[in-house]
């Protein structure tokens, strides 16, 4: 999937037929922090993703209860704190099926489809 904006997909799903069903849109959209889970300062990530995977995960989410529509798409390489990491959005019919399916979403992401080494400051390697 693309590198489309979050706005890009909520239009997009708005658009599509099946639409009137939506009645909830959420996103999450991940960036490189400058400091690790532990506090310490990093200069950035490197990032790889399985994009087979991501399809899969993706193609799954959209079997979920009250899932409407799924938008997902991850950076990959070497990234700078503030670049973005990753994109998603789910689209369904109301909060506790939607909140629900992007927390399950993200974590699988994260745990099925990412893999992801923080690059210490310069002189912490």
């Amino acid at each position: 999937m693309t590198a489309c904006t979050i706005d890009d997909w909520t239009r997009e799903v708005k658009a599509q037929p099946g639409a009137a069903a939506i009645g909830m849109i959420l996103a999450h959209q991940g960036i490189v922090r400058g400091t690790s889970r532990s506090g310490g300062p990093v200069r950035g990530m490197m990032l790889c993703s399985d994009v087979d995977r991501l399809e899969e995960v993706l193609a799954e989410a959209r079997t979920w209860p009250g899932v409407c529509a799924v938008r997902g798409w991850v950076n990959e390489g070497s990234l700078s704190v503030g670049d973005d990491i990753m994109r998603v959005l789910v689209a369904g019919d109301v909060r506790d099926n939607v909140f629900a399916a992007l927390q399950r979403l993200v974590f699988l992401i994260k745990s099925e489809v990412v893999s992801e080494s923080e690059l210490p400051e310069s002189g912490r390697e």
